[in-house]
């Protein structure tokens, strides 16, 4: 059997489709596959990706292209001696930022990353919605080391349209690894990491389907196109799944 979900964000004009094989079943013309217990590794790259996931609907229900990518750095003299620190250092700036947007009358939204590198240093990388002032608010809200900020759209090494090159940097951890030049993978560059995100920014339940069979290509629907393609393995069920984006033509912005 395959299932679909469909998630309609920012009022429509983006929709995300998933179509997985149930791994209850197994692929059309095979028996009904025995349950297999995942291995610690399988779980945490599931884990992983529902993370990258949930952060990129949240990117595109509530952000746009002209919302800020910031990262904030520490000094050497600065810096948190461990997790729990570096947590409190960032509440303490949020708190300030968050108090300037309600004086404007603005609610704030935020998605941040919490990273050591391998090496000791500390930096944060942050999502944040853009009100009139919001760069003079975040450079004087934050005393601990550099701040640098731009627009998400001018940021080629993030920005993609349904925002997945952001979700995937931003949700970063001691797990992630990176592409070599010939191919293979290397070390994670990170020693430990802390996600989060403000907590008014609910994200809406899918709409589930279920389909007779699994169709070659997606196709668009009526007045969208789509913008991005992907399938793969599920490495629990062991099945293909697949992911599109489609956009409405002539969005706002």
């Amino acid at each position: 059997m395959v299932k679909r979900k469909i998630y309609k964000l920012r009022k429509g004009e983006i929709i995300e489709v998933e179509e997985f094989h149930d791994g209850r079943y197994g692929a059309p013309g095979t028996p009904r596959q025995k349950k297999k217990r995942p291995t610690k590794e399988q779980i945490q790259r599931i884990n992983e990706l529902n993370k990258a996931k949930r952060c990129r609907h949240r990117l595109v229900e509530y952000f746009g292209e002209h919302d800020l990518f910031v990262t904030l750095t520490f000094t050497p003299d600065s810096r948190p001696p461990d997790m729990a620190a570096a947590k409190m250092d960032f509440t303490k700036f949020i708190r300030k930022v968050r108090k300037e947007y309600k004086r404007s009358g603005e609610e704030l939204y935020w998605i941040r990353n919490i990273e050591r590198g391998t090496r000791g240093a500390w930096h944060i990388h942050l999502v944040v919605n853009r009100i009139r002032g919001s760069g003079d608010i975040i450079m004087e809200a934050w005393p601990y080391g550099n701040v640098y900020i731009g627009r998400i759209r001018n940021n080629a090494k993030v920005y993609d349209e349904d925002m997945t090159k952001l979700a995937n940097y931003i949700t970063k951890s001691e797990h992630t690894t990176y592409k070599k030049a010939d191919g293979s993978r290397g070390k994670s560059r990170i020693s430990e990491s802390s996600y989060s995100t403000s907590r008014n920014m609910p994200l809406p339940e899918p709409k589930q389907q279920k389909l007779i069979r699994w169709k070659a290509e997606p196709k668009a629907k009526k007045g969208y196109y789509i913008e991005k393609h992907h399938e793969g393995i599920n490495p629990v069920t062991g099945y293909k799944y697949r992911r599109y984006t489609m956009i409405r033509l002539n969005r706002r912005i």
